[in-house]
């Protein structure tokens, strides 16, 4: 089946993620930039640069931006999730989308990983982490190095429950995180600048 603009309009996001790459490639072909970038953030822009890549998709390390949210409530502890994927836990974050500014993509991201809102004004930008230090390699096969805009979040409103990303949510005592960290560079580096004395 050829999939044209009109059929893949008619597609679950999970049905597009499943495309097969030659019939992305002649779908692509009649789309605009304007299409493309909403197909890419419909699907997410990772798993979209992957497809477009076809058999190379897990030989190539793909650059991911994205931010991460340390998050403390009121005693300092700080939110930690259990990931889905993986038998990790990590901070609330995840990729920018494409023309997504950093603090729309953590907003975004704790939204919908825990259900809290935050405003721009509520938010402190840390630092900007990369480096060897932030790859990744996923269980789909998919090996990335994470370019992290961190944010520290300074006020929150709404009640924590967390979306199919997430096992379990949990406010952690920083002198006393689970060992099987994700995060523990970005961690390391909220603690060293000036928040955590």
């Amino acid at each position: 089946m050829k999939i044209n603009n009109v059929i893949a309009k008619q597609l679950s996001n999970a049905e597009k993620r499943n495309i097969p790459y030659e019939q992305l490639k002649e779908m692509i072909d009649g789309m605009s930039v304007e299409e493309i970038i909403a197909l890419s953030n419909e699907i997410g822009y990772p798993v979209f640069a992957r497809m477009c890549m076809g058999d190379l998709r897990h030989k190539f390390v793909l650059l991911q931006d994205g931010a991460a949210a340390i998050i403390l409530n009121s005693q300092g502890q700080i939110l930690l999730q259990s990931r889905a994927d993986k038998d990790v836990w990590g901070l609330p974050g995840g990729c920018q989308e494409l023309g997504e500014r950093f603090v729309d993509t953590i907003i975004r991201e704790i939204k919908e990983e825990t259900n809290l809102d935050v405003v721009e004004n509520d938010l402190e930008l840390i630092d900007i982490v990369s480096g060897m230090g932030r790859l990744n390699k996923y269980p789909n096969g998919d090996v990335v190095i994470n370019n992290t805009a961190l944010y520290y979040v300074k006020k929150y409103t709404g009640d924590l429950k967390w979306n199919e990303e997430s096992k379990d949510m949990k406010f952690f005592d920083l002198d006393n995180l689970p060992t099987n960290q994700n995060d523990s560079d970005l961690i390391s580096v909220f603690i060293n600048k000036k928040y955590i004395k």
